[in-house]
């Protein structure tokens, strides 16, 4: 193998895959601006884009805004959720990503560690047991549900280095376990919620839901998620060297141990801040990062910000379906990522058994 094909082939097979890299972010960005726009464009009123990009330009001008609903829905209500939409989108791609990476399992999503079962345990118990100050998906539930995210965190990472080291199948497997006990935990508070209403805000927030965007409310992701791209990216050579195993790692200067202990702090405190503000996402993080590997190989450098491009604008176009697909109510948004993502990642599993990987 290494005879016939050579270092100048691995160069330039290297090379060609950069080339298809720049133009797909590209691509990429452009439809992640049209997405944004038509989010903030289409619903129940329909504003013309061009009313649309009039109201944001008056608004970061600084120009008083003019009467009428228009500015109201659009700098309000629409673009809060749009933005909020893009910035858990990316932030699910990265996670993924870097899950996938840390337990070496393409399966693998911030689920199989049991931070999400923890956020969303913290949120439950913040509806059904009234803490949640400022409605269901307001500033009181969001902080209970980082708080159960990170308290899982703890708990995981103390079952995990018990007898010492770091391995995958331990953070696994205690990740799981976890994760199950809390989900049960949950299933039991719905069971106990209080009145119809109660029980409806809670399970809709279980399968995820960006209807409570605010302006306050972007605030922490839209410091989280960039924040946690350059550290992700900052560790994208790392990550390559992750996935050849732990001693073809150790052998090229990587201290294994210390990296997944970094990438598993920063996987639990950005999954925290996704799920305290949009709810349980299903299937982002685990199909995002196969459908760019498809395209652009499996080079963290290149990986990480395509999967946070193509995981913003997924996002953003399922909540358009969610607010536009029936006239009466509003889809979660989990159940939407689920039609889609199981479909398409039983279609990448049957690619890969097919192709022998």
């Amino acid at each position: 193998m290494l005879s016939t094909s050579g270092p100048e082939t691995a160069d330039v097979s290297r090379e060609a895959r950069v080339v298809r890299a720049g133009p797909l972010a590209v691509v990429l960005g452009v439809a992640l601006l049209a997405a944004l726009t038509a989010a903030v464009s289409w619903g129940s009123t329909s504003i013309p884009p061009g009313e649309v990009w009039g109201v944001v330009g008056r608004r970061l001008s600084g120009e008083a805004p003019r009467p009428g609903t228009d500015d109201l829905i659009v700098w309000q209500l629409r673009v809060p959720r749009a933005l909020l939409a893009a910035l858990v989108g990316a932030g699910l791609g990265l996670v993924g990503t870097a899950v996938q990476a840390l337990v070496r399992n393409p399966l693998a999503d911030p689920y199989l560690l049991g931070i999400s079962n923890g956020a969303s345990l913290g949120a439950v118990a913040a509806i059904v047991l009234g803490l949640g100050a400022g409605g269901a998906l307001g500033l009181g539930l969001s902080g209970a549900a980082f708080a159960g995210a990170l308290a899982t965190f703890a708990l995981v990472w103390a079952v995990a280095r018990r007898g010492g080291g770091f391995a995958p199948l331990r953070l696994v497997l205690a990740g799981v376990a976890i994760g199950q006990f809390l989900s049960g935990f949950t299933s039991y508070l719905v069971l106990r919620a209080g009145d119809e209403q109660q029980t409806h805000s809670v399970l809709f927030w279980l399968m995820g839901s960006l209807g409570g965007a605010t302006w306050d409310l972007l605030a922490v992701p839209a410091v989280a998620v960039p924040a946690g791209w350059l550290c992700l990216q900052a560790r994208a050579r790392g990550l390559n060297a992750l996935l050849m195993g732990d001693e073809s790692a150790a052998g090229l200067g990587v201290d294994v141990t210390r990296l997944r202990r970094e990438l598993f702090t920063l996987t639990s405190v950005l999954t925290g801040v996704l799920v305290a503000v949009s709810g349980a996402i299903a299937f982002v993080a685990l199909m995002v990062p196969h459908v760019c590997r498809l395209v652009v190989g499996g080079d963290h450098r290149r990986l990480l910000p395509l999967s946070a491009l193509f995981g913003a604008l997924l996002l953003v176009v399922v909540d358009i379906v969610c607010r536009t697909a029936m006239d009466t109510q509003e889809l979660p948004v989990g159940v939407v990522t689920s039609l889609i993502g199981a479909p398409a990642l039983l279609y990448l599993l049957d690619r890969r058994l097919g192709s022998g990987r």
